[in-house]
């Protein structure tokens, strides 16, 4: 591995100090996230952890092969064609910590994997946002990046059919049945969940902000701080997710980022906030005009050209698509709008400081550094193709313009398969793994017969 590939890793002096901080520690999770954002790895035990900083662990290539079932596709060329071969997982600086809500005391670290060079592995989306980064910072450009995410907690009872429910109020034993948004009542119901997420949160370094009750029973969203590092804001939201499900089973509850478990209730989103900065940290969109400044509305409009290519990268299984109903606040086409959230693209209410675009199309079951680096491309076109975003949407976006977004999955991944702009800015040979792994988990899906066909057709045709 060159010393110009390999990433800073903690002076062994570093780590001996984290352990003695934590003497009690058996065993290390490590951790690396996957094409639909799970996290894979290994337990190691702790007498391994200068080891694996030192060398990293053996992990196939072909993680990023896997579907949503744990099956690898092999058209991806990454499985049997690869020969199943490892590549080298190095731990990510700053990322050891302590896990939370575990029986056996355990650390956790998250890795990213690499070639046998040192370089990013081609087919990992992390490498993707890195690279990405590097090119608006090539720019003297600085992305400062937020991710929402909104998720559901269910009830671990099913209903009869197998389809979820809200849970009961941990104070009245109630269900909830109707839509509160905003409602305190409700994070007050919560509110020992609410504070073990943020300890936990807080242990793992990852920046939480505020928390609200959404659009339905059970619905929440947890906003994450601005950072000045996407990379480092997709690994937060990542590892939020995993904070966000443990600390719900603990509390008897299970937690789920599917973007739509209610056909009848609003769906589950990720929306990323991004401004750009100059080399004094100065907010390059900030302007007393609320439509921004001129490079904003370039960003903007890069990112709204490549939306309906990357529709895919966006809403990234079925399910996905199933949030795409009219007057559900899910974006129908790649418009923009001050303070209006009809549309994909969002500049949000707020001093000139805080000028920035929210972008409000992917689901929260999408991986978010395919959605981060999506995001990033679209706005980095846009800059330097000097694009004009149009005029902006002044009232409900579903009925003031027609829908260009499909809602199928199959036409959305043919549509990025013939795009030439993700051919070259995500490679061609990325979108060939990405699609073919969708392909794969999609022809799946599509083979299977669901209860609905049998209640609908068995008898009756």
């Amino acid at each position: 591995m060159t010393a110009a590939h390999r990433p800073p890793v903690p002076h062994q002096d570093d780590i001996a100090a984290f352990l003695s901080a934590n003497p009690d520690i058996a065993v290390v999770d490590t951790l690396i996230a996957d094409h639909n954002g799970i996290l894979r790895g290994k337990k190691i035990p702790v007498d391994g952890l200068a080891a694996f900083y030192a060398q990293g662990i053996g992990l196939p290539g072909s993680l990023y092969a896997i579907d949503i079932s744990g099956e690898t596709i092999e058209a991806t060329g990454l499985g049997f064609a690869d020969g199943d071969a490892d590549r080298i997982c190095l731990p990510v600086p700053g990322r050891l910590h302590r896990a939370p809500g575990r029986g056996r005391p355990a650390a956790q670290v998250l890795m990213a994997m690499r070639e046998a060079d040192g370089a990013p592995f081609f087919a990992d989306p992390r490498a993707l946002v890195e690279r990405l980064t590097a090119d608006l910072r090539s720019d003297g450009l600085t992305p400062v990046v937020a991710v929402e995410l909104e998720f559901y907690l269910i009830d671990r009872e099913r209903l009869p059919d197998g389809a979820p429910q809200p849970p009961a109020s941990p104070a009245s034993g109630r269900r909830q049945r109707t839509s509160q948004v905003y409602g305190v009542d409700e994070l007050d119901d919560i509110d020992d969940l609410l504070a073990e997420i943020e300890i936990d949160c807080a242990g793992l370094g990852i920046p939480v902000d505020s928390a609200i009750s959404e659009y339905a029973p059970g619905q929440y969203e947890i906003n994450l701080r601005h950072r000045a590092d996407p990379v480092a804001a997709c690994d937060d939201a990542v590892l939020f997710k995993r904070v966000v499900r443990r600390a719900a089973e603990r509390h008897g509850l299970q937690a789920t980022f599917i973007a739509k478990p209610y056909a009848d209730r609003s769906g589950s989103g990720l929306h990323v906030h991004l401004s750009l900065t100059d080399a004094e940290g100065r907010n390059l969109f900030a302007a007393d005009d609320v439509a921004g400044t001129p490079l904003l509305r370039q960003a903007l409009a890069g990112m709204a050209a490549t939306m309906e290519d990357g529709l895919a990268l966006f809403l990234q299984n079925q399910n996905s698509y199933r949030r795409l109903r009219p007057d559900t606040y899910v974006p129908h086409a790649p418009c923009w709008a001050v303070n209006n959230r009809t549309c994909a693209l969002r500049i949000p209410h707020g001093p000139p400081a805080s000028r920035r675009v929210e972008h409000r199309l992917a689901g929260a079951d999408a991986n978010p550094y395919v959605v981060m680096a999506a995001v990033l491309a679209g706005a980095r076109h846009g800059i330097v193709n000097q694009l004009d975003p149009g005029p902006p949407v002044t009232g409900d976006a579903c009925k003031e313009i027609p829908r260009t977004l499909s809602n199928s999955w199959a036409m959305a991944l043919d549509r990025l398969d013939r795009s030439a702009f993700y051919a070259e800015a995500f490679g061609r040979r990325y979108l060939h793994v990405y699609l073919a792994l969708k392909r794969g988990e999609r022809d799946k899906f599509a083979g299977c017969v669901t209860p609905l066909e049998y209640q609908w057709y068995l008898d009756k045709v």
